[in-house]
């Protein structure tokens, strides 16, 4: 009777989870199900933790519109990366993490041959800033979560950023980050905060 009892409150809470994906854009959506699935079949408690959350997802996505050249700060499994690819045929997404985890190869493999060809990942820390040349359109901020990276994050990048780029600081008010929110008031950002994330815009100062 547990394992059915298991069996059951899984199936609802998969269900649950399908249900709030409906204010993604269809391809992510179906991308997102099929990771959840297979973390839930895998046993990935790292990635059914850290994922972004669908309405946080929907936010930046909406953030990303019409931006082709994309960084995000923290790979993770990937989750995050292939869905920004996944929303946009022209954009090229470029993700950081020094850590590159085994499990996230097989979200890659979830995705359109297509999209991998517009993801670049750098295994290396974001503390490096851009390449050569490198123009940022969209900074997302999702790595270490200690007040000293992401004040560092954010300075090795700033002067990749257009005028305009929004730069988007993920777990914003989370009460096991701190440093997130008092790197961002030390940095002197005014922005605006959507749920989990807040947001702030380059001026032309900053290019």
């Amino acid at each position: 009777m547990c394992a059915v009892g298991n069996t059951t409150r899984a199936l609802r809470a998969h269900a649950r989870f399908a249900l709030s994906l409906r204010i993604l854009p269809p391809t992510v959506a179906l991308f997102f199900l099929r990771a959840r699935w297979h973390a839930l079949r895998s046993r990935d408690e790292f990635s059914l933790a850290s994922a972004i959350r669908p309405a946080e997802l929907a936010a930046l996505l909406g953030l990303a519109r019409g931006r082709e050249a994309v960084v995000e700060l923290g790979t993770g499994t990937a989750w995050s990366t292939i869905a920004l690819a996944l929303d946009d045929r022209a954009r090229r997404v470029v993700s950081y993490d020094p850590c590159a985890r085994p499990q996230r190869e097989a979200y890659l493999a979830r995705a359109w041959p297509a999209v991998r060809e517009r993801i670049e990942l750098r295994d290396e820390p974001d503390s490096r800033g851009p390449h050569a040349g490198e123009s940022v359109e969209l900074l997302f901020v999702d790595s270490s979560h200690d007040y000293n990276s992401v004040v560092t994050a954010f300075r090795a990048w700033r002067h990749a950023l257009v005028p305009g780029a929004p730069v988007v600081f993920h777990d914003y008010g989370h009460p096991e980050y701190p440093g997130v929110a008092e790197a961002i008031e030390d940095l002197g950002l005014v922005g605006r905060e959507i749920g989990g994330l807040f947001v702030w815009f380059a001026v032309a100062d900053d290019a």
